[in-house]
């Protein structure tokens, strides 16, 4: 199995453990482009390396902070500079710190103070109030940013700053229904949503009816399509799930939730791809790279453990 990179930016319900079963479940030819109308951490994308992509999100700090390292305003260099500054600075003035930053990020919304606050805040979250202020809690762990941990960080905004370089890849701040309405037939859509019905905590919110005007979308999408959605867990089933199955092809597999600080919260829930295609070929999707893209993307990365990378 190939290595899984982990994206810079930590998000809930991250799709890290799920990007194998989608690399053997998607069959595109990357003819078009790969559409992603709900990015959130963009770990599938990433991990696909399309030729032509478009990242779409309403969280405008995710794009923010995406466009910058696209446009080289956010280089490598950059990154690890300002994460050794500031890591100093926690270190030594602990939550308070943190806190100065907070407010700081919620007047100027730089996307470095975002990542900062990313990183540092509890459990990787990401939170906002209803004035659109990040609101997460500090981790307590001032020194969290050590040099192996800002290396980490470092080795992952590479990874997309070499992919940027190398492929076209645009970044949208928009509604999902907005980025849907461009879709062409060789086009291939990734969709993440929140789990409706679940822990839902979107930057907008995630309704019933935004539910239902996706699988409107998707329902009379010209190109193929993967979603992913919850099936079940232990209490409850996805009540969706049964008209999604009548219209497309669902495949599951169980995956584990660790939320919160406590390892008892780890809770398994079967997670379902939907696929407007009939996928019986097994066709397994290995993104080629050229001699370029390979020198480029194999720098090692010193934090990786087995085929996933930490977070």
């Amino acid at each position: 199995m190939s290595r899984i990179f982990v994206p810079p930016i930590k998000c809930q319900g991250i799709k890290t453990k799920l990007v194998p079963l989608i690399q053997e479940n998607l069959n595109w030819d990357r003819a078009g482009t790969w559409i992603e109308p709900l990015m959130g951490s963009g770990v599938v994308g990433f991990n696909i390396r399309p030729k032509r992509a478009v990242f779409a999100d309403s969280n405008p700090h995710i794009i923010n902070f995406y466009q910058a390292i696209n446009s080289s305003i956010l280089t490598p260099a950059v990154v690890g500079s300002f994460l050794k500054h500031e890591g100093a600075c926690l270190q030594e003035k602990g939550g308070d710190y943190y806190y100065q930053v907070r407010e700081r990020f919620n007047q100027e919304q730089e996307p470095l103070d975002f990542l900062f606050l990313n990183r540092a805040g509890f459990n990787g979250m990401i939170r906002f109030n209803q004035n659109g202020e990040f609101n997460v809690p500090f981790n307590h762990k001032p020194e969290r940013f050590s040099q192996a941990y800002i290396t980490k960080v470092v080795n992952q905004v590479r990874y997309v700053y070499d992919l940027c370089r190398l492929n076209e890849y645009t970044f949208l701040c928009q509604d999902f229904r907005e980025t849907l309405r461009d879709v062409g037939v060789k086009d291939f859509v990734y969709c993440d949503p929140p789990y409706f019905g679940r822990h839902v905590d979107y930057y907008n919110s995630w309704a019933e009816t935004d539910e239902r005007d996706l699988l409107g979308y998707l329902n009379q999408c010209k190109a193929r399509f993967i979603l992913s959605t919850w099936h079940s867990n232990e209490y409850r089933s996805n009540p969706l799930i049964p008209d999604l199955q009548k219209r497309h092809h669902v495949v599951t597999q169980e995956h584990f939730y660790h939320v919160g600080p406590k390892e008892t919260n780890r809770k398994p829930v079967i997670e379902a791809l939907v696929m407007n295609y009939n996928n019986s070929s097994q066709h397994f999707y290995r993104p080629s790279l050229q001699p370029q893209q390979a020198r480029l993307l194999e720098r090692p990365l010193p934090t990786l453990t087995g085929t996933v990378e930490g977070n």
